[in-house]
């Protein structure tokens, strides 16, 4: 069954591949091969698109992007606010110095350099990138909270244009973290602005996910009328259960807006459960400057029990489940619950948490259960939403074991084939291809990718329709999902049989303001 990514019905039908390209669609037995894959009883699919992933430090490692490939993603989007270029002299050495398990060169300078040499290294999904406006501000102005000057905006506006000529696919701000939450409206309009004139999208993870959502929204929506630049939300949601009904309003706010004429879309991970640092738990105060400031405001005793004394939790403790750890030591915490451990330190929740976070020198990654099932559902079925995992691309072995992770590493988009369409009827399976599909890959205006089309890539994906399925775990995460048989990837077959290959076909997918360095 040949699904082409429109959401139509899918045909009984074969798919001819040369080098790199479909080079036809045909009636069921009519084309021929050197090589020919029986898919009688399968489902043929291009292959997905991560709109949210971390995979930029795990393709380093191994470019093999095992838990993504093997449930048919061939393109990772990255950029979350934070970039892998530009880097000046200083952030260099700070990505040198902060490294966690997986060690590496930082042998590039700017963002395009880092995506080409990743596809020289040899990676076996297909890599995009976002410009950071965190990395824009680390580069122009550092982690000081205050308003760019106008030589720093046209310093920062420099480095959008220069990124974006690059292959950039646009410019993205995470609102929560520093230095990018430093920002104001306007600036991220400015950048915005010099975005859209290479035809870029503006996505954000928004201000405010709980308690001030709406208003957060509103912020995504006037940066996209005032840059007149297409806007996506990262990762919609509505946290903590008492903004659980905010979610139909935020919907509604976002149609409205798209009914206007105004280009908003969003993307979502299939878990009601989030995962980032335990340190946003804290007072803005001591999160000002970035990590490494914070650590060193805590190891002052004032400044350690005034963090404790004003310390209001956004999660409930029992609903914060220890993953991430850099120290060793403190790994034997991973998988238990804030509140476990407190009781284990005869500690209150407050002064556990921040205890912990001095004791591994680190922000700490946890999981927080903060999210409704019932919205999850109502967002897979909203037309304009797309699906990410929010994570690094693993392999269940190495150096990726060392710690636990959050089971979209393994799970986000083979739960949108078998948990959503298939066992829930939330959609329809040919609606959660397009979803998968050619919606992100239209929305980042991405030429020949997306659909099952002559002429297009041969990013394609053979899977079992009645088996897919996730395996992974909030408890036992690393482990791959099932059911994805076969997975090319600019026609190289990356898995055969559910098998990795060990092929690395993988390209830098440029944006579409990319110029030919002998065209800049």
């Amino acid at each position: 069954m040949v699904y082409d990514g429109n959401g139509d019905n899918p045909m009984l039908g074969d798919v001819g591949i040369s080098a790199d390209t479909i080079a036809a669609i045909g009636e069921p037995n009519t084309l021929k091969g050197a090589e020919e894959i029986d898919a009688t009883g399968l489902s043929v699919s291009p292959g997905f698109i991560n709109m949210l992933s971390w995979a930029n430090v795990a393709l380093l490692e191994d470019g093999r992007s095992q838990s993504d490939i093997r449930q048919g993603v061939t393109l990772e989007i990255m950029g979350e606010g934070r970039s892998m270029g530009p880097l000046n002299d200083a952030m260099k050495e700070s990505m040198a110095k902060n490294q966690g398990d997986i060690k590496y060169d930082v042998a590039w300078t700017t963002l395009g350099e880092y995506l080409q040499y990743l596809e020289d290294k040899g990676v076996s999904t297909n890599v995009a990138s976002f410009v950071g406006n965190g990395t824009l501000r680390s580069h122009v102005i550092g982690f000081d909270n205050r308003p760019a000057t106008d030589d720093e905006m046209e310093a920062m506006k420099a480095l959008t244009q220069q990124a974006m000529e690059e292959g950039a696919v646009g410019i993205s701000s995470s609102l929560l973290y520093a230095p990018s939450m430093y920002a104001d409206t306007q600036e991220l309009i400015e950048l915005s602005k010099v975005a859209a004139a290479h035809d870029g999208l503006y996505i954000s993870h928004i201000r405010n996910e709980g308690d001030y959502l709406l208003e957060s929204l509103d912020e995504l929506i006037q940066i996209s009328k005032e840059a007149d630049i297409r806007a996506e939300v990262y990762h919609l949601k509505a946290s903590s259960q008492h903004n659980w009904g905010k979610m139909d309003l935020a919907i509604a706010k976002i149609d409205s807006a798209r009914q206007a004429g105004l280009p908003i879309t969003a993307d979502i991970y299939t878990y009601n459960a989030s995962s980032t640092g335990l340190h946003v738990q804290l007072p803005d105060w001591v999160r000002e400057n970035g990590i490494a400031a914070m650590l060193r405001r805590l190891s002052n005793p004032a400044n350690r029990q005034k963090a404790i004394d004003e310390l209001e939790f956004r999660n409930q403790p029992e609903t914060i489940l220890l993953v991430g750890f850099r120290s060793e030591e403190m790994r034997k915490y991973g998988g238990k619950y804030l509140h476990e451990v407190a009781e284990e330190w005869g500690k209150s929740p407050e002064e556990t948490l921040v205890d912990l976070i001095i004791k591994d020198g680190s922000r700490i990654q946890v999981v927080y259960f903060s999210m409704s099932e019932e919205n999850i559902k109502k967002k897979v079925a909203i037309p304009w939403v797309s699906f990410c995992s929010d994570s690094g691309s693993l392999t269940n072995e190495g150096v990726f074991i060392k710690q636990n992770t959050h089971p979209r590493a393994y799970g986000s988009f083979i739960r949108v084939l078998g948990k959503f369409a298939r066992d829930e009827g939330v959609i329809s399976l040919q609606e959660g291809i397009r979803k998968l599909t050619s919606l992100p890959a239209d929305n980042l205006k991405l030429k020949k990718r997306g659909r099952l089309a002559v002429g297009h890539f041969a990013d394609v994906v053979v899977f079992d329709a009645e088996s897919v399925t996730d395996k992974a775990t909030f408890t036992e995460p690393h482990q791959y999902a099932e059911g994805v048989v076969h997975v090319f990837v600019n026609g190289g077959q990356v898995l055969k049989d559910g098998a990795h290959t060990g092929a690395t076909p993988g390209r830098f997918v440029k944006g579409p303001g990319y110029k030919p360095q002998s065209a800049q």
